[in-house]
């Protein structure tokens, strides 16, 4: 059963970037940039290769605008949910924002949210989403479900299913397709199993 989010004005606002150009994102049959970045699972932070989780299989990228906000916490709930679908399919999941690690150690763990079932890694910097061509916002003043002020720039909520070959096979946007945060979930579940039965 899924929880009680709060928040949803939150999201309807994050979902947008408002002060930000349009990016041309990378698209299907791009290669994917690789990065490494300080992630957390479970709240314990490790280093993050995407060469590495690459070896081993698929792996869905999704950037989002940021922890404890109504949209993004209903798409983590949904990919910790759905984590052991995508490890059957011999696919990974890396949730990136502009997030902290103390607020990503804190999503991590939380039991309604990433639950320790995959990891979050910060990008601080917006080093990675740049990478990606993603658009990237700010909003003075605002504040996730809990009261506590967001000091970090917002990344536009793209999720990239990338093969074992370093291309992207998938881009879902929920700017350019308006599909909801847990429809990311969906559809790259969808494609990485489609993989996997091949």
């Amino acid at each position: 059963m899924k929880p009680v989010i709060l928040g949803v004005a939150l999201a309807a606002v994050f979902a947008v970037p408002l002060s930000a150009p349009a990016f041309a994102a990378l698209k299907v049959g791009d290669m994917a940039p690789d990065f490494t970045a300080t992630a957390s699972l479970g709240g314990k932070e490790f280093t993050f290769k995407l060469a590495d989780a690459l070896k081993k299989g698929p792996v869905v990228v999704y950037f989002y605008p940021s922890a404890y906000t109504g949209g993004c916490d209903l798409e983590a709930h949904t990919f910790a949910e759905s984590s052991q679908k995508f490890t059957a399919a011999g696919a990974s999941i890396i949730g990136v924002s502009g997030d902290n690690m103390e607020r990503l150690n804190q999503f991590a763990a939380d039991p309604n949210f990433c639950a320790g079932k995959f990891p979050i890694a910060s990008d601080e910097s917006l080093a990675i989403a740049g990478s990606y061509k993603l658009s990237t916002s700010t909003h003075e003043g605002a504040k996730d479900v809990r009261g506590v002020e967001i000091n970090h720039a917002f990344i536009e909520r793209v999720t990239y299913v990338i093969d074992k070959n370093h291309k992207i096979i998938a881009v879902m946007s929920s700017n350019d397709d308006k599909l909801t945060p847990d429809q990311h979930v969906d559809k790259s579940l969808d494609i990485v199993q489609k993989i996997a039965s091949k």
